[in-house]
């Protein structure tokens, strides 16, 4: 059973930086894409950036955003630097078990983590 468990979520300052994590577990995920999507309250959830033997990131993150994965440790990280209040959302990790393609459109997605809570005050 795929599980995927986010942590590393807080309150953080504007100009502050957060490091998320996702831990996989079920299967092996080297082969596959993976993704990080935020939810902001009242907002559909958007693709934030996404990893696989490349990376892809939204317009609205890139340059602040490095995401990364430790395949020998199942392992996928999202470091956030110069965050905005505008970040603040649920963050989710995901995984598309469809071969390497970063798909950016979340019903591409086959499994998610919980989500954890990303507060910028301003």
């Amino acid at each position: 059973q795929v599980q995927l468990v986010e942590s590393g979520g807080g309150l953080v300052q504007a100009g502050g930086s957060l490091r998320l994590t996702c831990a996989a577990s079920g299967r092996t995920f080297s082969n596959y894409a993976m993704a990080w999507f935020r939810q902001a309250p009242g907002k559909e959830r958007e693709f934030v950036a996404g990893v696989s033997w490349s990376t892809y990131y939204a317009d609205s993150v890139k340059g602040r955003f490095t995401i990364s994965r430790d395949n020998a440790q199942n392992t996928m990280y999202l470091q956030m630097k110069s965050l905005k209040p505008e970040d603040t959302a649920v963050y989710y990790c995901s995984i598309a078990l469809r071969g390497g393609t970063i798909y950016t459109a979340r019903n591409q997605y086959d499994y998610w983590g919980q989500g954890t809570q990303v507060t910028v005050s301003s």
